[in-house]
């Protein structure tokens, strides 16, 4: 396992030539870079963005390059304050050009039970967690075999999920 401080991980979203998809299945993710805003949401319901605009800045860069990022979120349902949380701001980094599609757990069949990126359908990075939900590291699988089982998924994920808005009527406490 590549620890997540690695070079490579950021060189892999620098590098991907058409698409990079991600399936998320955490419920929690323990992100230092988003404590902040989310303890300022669950606070006051604080939904200031501005931590995230160089995220957006590379989003539109995509964009521009004919690139596309895309992911969904197997969450479950009631959904936790992190879900919650996570489906708010995802309003906005759809606008962005993140395209983000929610699949309630119990609909979510046979999907894995871990996080991975795919990039440009050809090559896999399943993601590391710790026990207290932070990033820890990543694996890179380029074996054709394994490769065409994570695009199945992507693909079975992506059908079966719904968009962030449709999900949130359904869903969410804060729509």
């Amino acid at each position: 396992m590549t620890p997540a401080s690695d070079s490579s991980w950021g060189e892999l979203f620098q590098t991907f030539e058409h698409s990079a998809f991600r399936l998320e299945l955490r419920d929690d993710y323990n992100s230092p870079a988003e404590q902040e805003p989310l303890g300022r949401w669950l606070r006051d319901g604080d939904l200031d963005q501005r931590w995230r605009a160089g995220w957006f800045e590379q989003l539109a860069t995509w964009q521009r390059e004919g690139k596309r990022f895309h992911r969904v979120r197997v969450v479950s349902v009631p959904l936790t304050p992190y879900s919650e949380w996570a489906i708010q701001i995802a309003a906005r980094s759809n606008a962005e050009g993140d395209d983000i599609r929610y699949l309630d757990r119990a609909d979510a069949g046979t999907l894995p039970d871990y996080d991975y990126w795919l990039f440009d359908s050809r090559l896999v990075a399943k993601m590391h967690f710790a026990d207290d939900d932070e990033f820890v590291g990543f694996e890179l699988i380029d074996d054709p075999a394994v490769v065409v089982e994570h695009n199945y998924w992507r693909d079975a994920a992506v059908h079966a999920s719904t968009t962030r808005d449709e999900f949130a009527t359904k869903h969410s406490q804060q729509r």
